[in-house]
């Protein structure tokens, strides 16, 4: 399977008569995005702001990330959610490099929605920080959930995925900067020379512990709540066949951007026939009940030792239950001598002195850990903020309490909610210090 990335490298983003790219500058007809933006009737406000790395700008409540991107051939952009279900991972996609979309509530929050800064000392806690940004803020008539902690924040998150297509078709026609090209052959069709290397699986651990639908991980717009672990090329992954749910503490979040832009994922695709033999992905889930956990651990463990690994990366959206299956999942490849490493955070108090994950084991010997949830952080006023910044004592949103947010403009938080700030899926660029 081949997978062609046509890379346009936005330099400026400005609001203008037409949308369209050309050197560099990204020009976006406000009029007709928003159009866009309330194809959808429960759709009640909306606005859109652009934003650039240096401004004195904070966001929250954040529900989403993604890539502005359109498929050029082989298929259509987010299959089975905002387009019919379509085989993705082929052909030639277009994508707006240097930027994303990024999905503000207007006023209401939840546990899952997140805070991004723009500038300060807090910039750098997520990639977004440093992306120029068109930002969508808006409000819908989602009553029923109105003032309940988990949102499933339906109309927005649909609306930034139908609004990143329509800025994406801009450069549908035009010539890429450049062309990022991916492919691998089928697991049992490759060259003696590839197989002799080490093989390796990459099993993502995406959230769907909800077991009332529309809140978890889409799979092809399948609730990955309904799913058993599955074998994915990783084209798939990078083509949107996968779509970031709305059920999970948002700094352990993955975006629809990180999902298209794994940089686990690329690296092992870079490395394979050169140092391994990367044999692709295993979608699992995240459960409930232990049965239920044990279950996908076993069937992980027997697909991978089937394709022939020889070492699994395993890569977890969340912390505390989910950390079950994480461990197990790890216990059991180990058993069937598939060598792995994990990839979290962890959640250790605002001290760093408790134990890091809910489930531990001799077997889980080589973890990687990309963040502290509880890390404490006090942050300065910003002049200005989209979204709502009293969501974040008042919704549920984690990282926030009653009381976190101060008459000035500056707030008090843990790193749980700060928007995607561990970044699991490998943008952290956080690092560790001995004392």
């Amino acid at each position: 399977m081949k997978l062609e990335i046509g890379k346009f490298f936005v330099k400026d983003m400005v609001f203008g008569s037409k949308t369209g790219y050309s050197r560099g500058v990204l020009t976006i007809n406000k009029e007709e995005a928003l159009a866009v933006v309330k194809e959808d009737s429960h759709i009640t406000e909306a606005d859109l702001y652009i934003v650039n790395p240096g401004d004195e700008v904070r966001m929250v409540p954040v529900k989403e990330a993604i890539e502005m991107r359109c498929k050029v051939s082989g298929g259509v952009m987010f299959p089975g959610m905002t387009n019919p279900v379509t085989p993705a991972g082929q052909g030639r996609t277009h994508a707006l490099k240097d930027c994303s979309l990024i999905v503000v509530g207007k006023h209401w929050g939840s546990f899952q929605d997140g805070l991004i800064d723009m500038s300060g000392p807090f910039q750098r806690n997520t990639i977004y920080g440093s992306l120029k940004n068109l930002v969508l803020v808006g409000d819908t008539d989602e009553e029923f959930e109105r003032r309940e902690q988990q949102k499933k924040n339906r109309a927005l998150r649909w609306a930034g995925h139908r609004l990143a297509e329509y800025v994406g078709k801009c450069v549908a026609a035009l010539e890429p900067e450049e062309i990022e090209t991916w492919e691998l052959e089928p697991v049992n069709r490759r060259e003696s020379i590839v197989q002799e290397l080490p093989s390796v699986v990459y099993v993502l651990q995406p959230q769907t512990q909800m077991e009332a639908m529309g809140y978890n991980t889409l799979i092809y717009g399948w609730d990955g709540n309904h799913m058993l672990p599955t074998f994915m090329h990783p084209n798939e992954l990078l083509d949107g066949a996968v779509v970031s749910g709305s059920f999970m503490p948002v700094s352990s979040k993955m975006s629809t951007y990180e999902h298209c832009n794994n940089p686990v994922v690329k690296r092992l695709m870079k490395e394979h026939g050169k140092t391994l033999n990367f044999l692709g992905i295993v979608m699992s889930n995240l459960n409930v009940a232990m049965d239920q956990k044990q279950r996908s651990a076993y069937m992980v463990a027997q697909m991978a030792k089937n394709l022939g690994a020889d070492g699994a990366i395993v890569a977890e959206e969340g912390y505390g239950n989910p950390d079950v299956d994480y461990i197990q999942t790890i216990v059991e490849l180990e058993k069937v001598g598939v060598k792995t490493v994990g990839i979290s955070n962890e959640c250790t108090g605002r001290d760093g002195g408790s134990q890091p994950l809910v489930a531990l084991d001799p077997a889980a010997n080589a973890l990687v850990s990309t963040g502290n949830v509880s890390q404490y952080f006090e942050l300065p006023p910003m002049k200005t903020v989209l979204g709502e910044l009293e969501s974040m004592a008042r919704d549920g949103l984690s990282g926030g309490w009653e009381g976190c947010v101060r008459a000035d403009g500056s707030l008090v938080m843990e790193n749980n909610g700060m928007f995607c700030s561990d970044h699991i899926s490998g943008f952290s660029v956080k690092t560790c210090m001995d004392y």
